[in-house]
């Protein structure tokens, strides 16, 4: 088919051991030693991470910093939806192609797409997204799409919420501040978009301190 050469389409045999041990290279090796020698990371809470992949991460987000941390202190492959601009550069196409990501349009989600979140549930990698959108750097939890919620619904997976702070200025300086992850516990998925949204909103508040403002209907 024409759409398994399209970058937001992936078969489950594109999740394999090769490019899980290149994921665990990046985010393992190079940039866990670097988060835990440089930036003195913290993660607290992974025992309320599950044990099968019938979840889907669902974490703030302060800085570029975020996607690979989160990768780092699972202890199986996270795919990431990334926009699909980034896929126009040749590098970065192949970059992200290793790394397990795959291509989203922010205006509209393909069918493409929707059946690669379905393919990764059957793997043993999980999903991973940043509600927010785009980075934030102002303390508050806002301007949260409900797209990830309607994932979790249609796929019948709990989000799992995490926690950063302090990857913004890790980033910028280092050997200054800390890096702290906290997990919190799984959000059972329901029919109700809107609760769970707030839910997540609720939890990344108390893990982060950061105040979460809810969309205003």
């Amino acid at each position: 088919m024409a759409e398994e050469h399209n970058n937001d389409y992936r078969k489950a045999s594109f999740y394999n051991i090769w490019r899980r041990i290149f994921l665990f290279l990046v985010t393992h090796v190079f940039y866990m030693i670097r988060f835990k020698l440089v930036y003195r990371l913290e993660v607290h809470g992974k025992e309320n991470i599950p044990k099968d992949n019938k979840y889907i991460i669902a974490a703030n987000h302060l800085s570029t910093l975020d996607p690979p941390l989160v990768c780092g202190i699972m202890d199986r492959g996270v795919a990431y939806m990334a926009k699909k601009e980034l896929f126009d550069n040749p590098f970065m196409c192949w970059w992200l192609n290793w790394l397990g990501a795959f291509a989203v349009d922010r205006e509209k989600v393909s069918v493409s797409t929707l059946k690669t979140v379905k393919t990764i549930k059957n793997t043993s990698w999980v999903l991973g997204i940043f509600p927010q959108g785009t980075r934030q750097l102002d303390g508050e939890i806002k301007n949260v799409a409900k797209g990830f919620a309607s994932i979790a619904k249609s796929t019948k997976c709990g989000i799992l919420p995490v926690g950063i702070t302090g990857t913004e200025v890790a980033k910028r300086i280092p050997f200054t501040g800390k890096i702290v992850v906290n997990i919190g516990e799984v959000i059972p998925y329901s029919d109700n978009i809107d609760e769970m949204v707030d839910q997540w909103g609720n939890a990344i508040q108390k893990l982060t301190g950061f105040k979460y403002i809810p969309e205003k209907v």
